[in-house]
């Protein structure tokens, strides 16, 4: 009898879990297969680069952690590091990506020279057995530059926030955090020990929730709750991978400069890729910590025209329906402040032919108008001002009132 009940049950389970399979991005009982890794820098972002006249032998001992902070969570302590402690590697192959730089092996030189060792042994061994002199192996290759630096930051929260809605037992809501993770890249002459350039690059870490829920009776005694969602957590290592690329790509243009490298084509030294580098370079100047363009926004000098529809609500019959224009001026006294004048008309009228009813409103004012984000897109403010008001009669009365 469970048999009879227990196998319609599990096909059903089953089934159910195969439709969810879009859902959830995998195979709930199948291993997904191991994949190359992703890639955020494509080919044809680096083909942006112009070839080099020749490349430069770089060497790189350690390109660290240098933050030393662990993984954040809400609740306990975690020993995992919120970076990746393997930035040397990425690194590597980044210079090896950008086809400028040739890398050379100095993370694990006692590796290298051990085996270097092992070998210049083994031949040792062959000649005195078989009596035939073996080649002497080649010398290693000695770095002009030493790339030095670090991850130097990783700012958990630096932005947060959500919103949500809720209506008799359904609604929806959605969190985001934002981190970020700072990459500092130096070349040092290795003839001199001269810092030669230095360059740093940040790159955004994005975390986002979102779900919805339904808690509701449908019938007596019957209760349905459903609820659905997903957490999205962008993956540090991608975060410092595309920050170390960044830096890789601008030591490259910061190099031309000094003639410290220089590419095959003398026009490439100002070519599209320079420009468009020099020109993300300026626009930088004018961004916050937050990613958001700080800019001068407004005018020293502002005029304003506005119009409107207006219609009467009142004891009177048959509303008729006006229309209302307004004139600005503003005046600054700086980003943040500025004097403003407006005056404008509009008339509230009922009845036929306006028989029930017919005023006009004439007014002006003028104050300050104090902006809190001066140099944002949107920006609250705060206003504070004094006019007056004239209401026209039928009969030509004037009746002014302060405001």
């Amino acid at each position: 009898m469970f048999a009879s009940v227990a196998r319609p049950l599990a096909a059903g389970l089953l089934l159910s879990l195969g439709a969810c399979t879009p859902y959830l991005y995998q195979h709930p009982l199948a291993p997904a297969p191991a994949r190359l890794g992703a890639e955020l820098r494509t080919p044809a972002q680096w083909g942006e680069l112009p070839t080099p006249l020749r490349k430069t032998v770089v060497a790189v001992y350690k390109f660290r952690d240098q933050t030393g902070q662990y993984k954040p969570q809400e609740a306990g302590a975690s020993f995992s590091t919120a970076v990746t402690q393997g930035a040397t590697t990425v690194l590597i192959r980044a210079l090896e990506e950008s086809k400028w730089f040739e890398p050379i092996e100095r993370e694990n030189l006692g590796n290298l020279l051990n085996e270097r060792k092992i070998i210049r042994s083994t031949r040792q061994e062959y000649a005195e057995q078989t009596g035939q002199k073996q080649p002497n192996l080649p010398s290693l290759l000695f770095a002009g530059v030493i790339l030095e630096g670090g991850i130097i930051s990783y700012d958990a929260n630096i932005i947060t926030g959500g919103a949500g809605l809720r209506y008799f037992g359904a609604g929806a809501s959605g969190q985001y955090r934002q981190d970020r993770v700072t990459v500092y890249l130096r070349a040092v002459s290795t003839n001199t020990g001269k810092v030669l350039k230095t360059v740093y690059t940040s790159k955004t870490i994005l975390s986002q929730q979102l779900g919805a829920s339904l808690f509701q009776f449908v019938a007596f005694q019957r209760l349905l709750e459903t609820e659905t969602g997903f957490t999205y957590n962008e993956p540090s290592e991608m975060a410092v991978k595309d920050a170390i690329e960044k830096s890789v790509q601008a030591l490259v243009y910061e190099g031309f400069d000094d003639h410290l490298w220089l590419p095959r084509d003398s026009a490439d030294l100002h070519g599209p890729a320079r420009e468009k580098y020099l020109r993300e370079k300026a626009d930088n100047l004018n961004i916050d910590v937050l990613g958001r363009e700080q800019l001068p926004r407004r005018a020293p000098f502002a005029v304003g025209l506005a119009g409107a529809a207006v219609q009467y609500q009142g004891d009177y019959a048959q509303p008729d329906l006006t229309l209302g224009a307004e004139a600005t001026l503003r005046v600054g006294l700086g980003e943040s402040a500025s004097l403003f004048a407006n005056v404008g008309q509009l008339r509230l009228a009922a009845g036929p032919s306006r028989s029930y009813f017919n005023n006009t409103y004439v007014y002006a004012e003028g104050g300050l108008l104090l902006r809190l984000l001066p140099r944002d897109r949107f920006t609250p403010y705060v206003l504070a001002g004094a006019g007056a008001t004239v209401r026209t009669f039928r009969t030509d009365n004037n009746r002014p009132y302060p405001t």
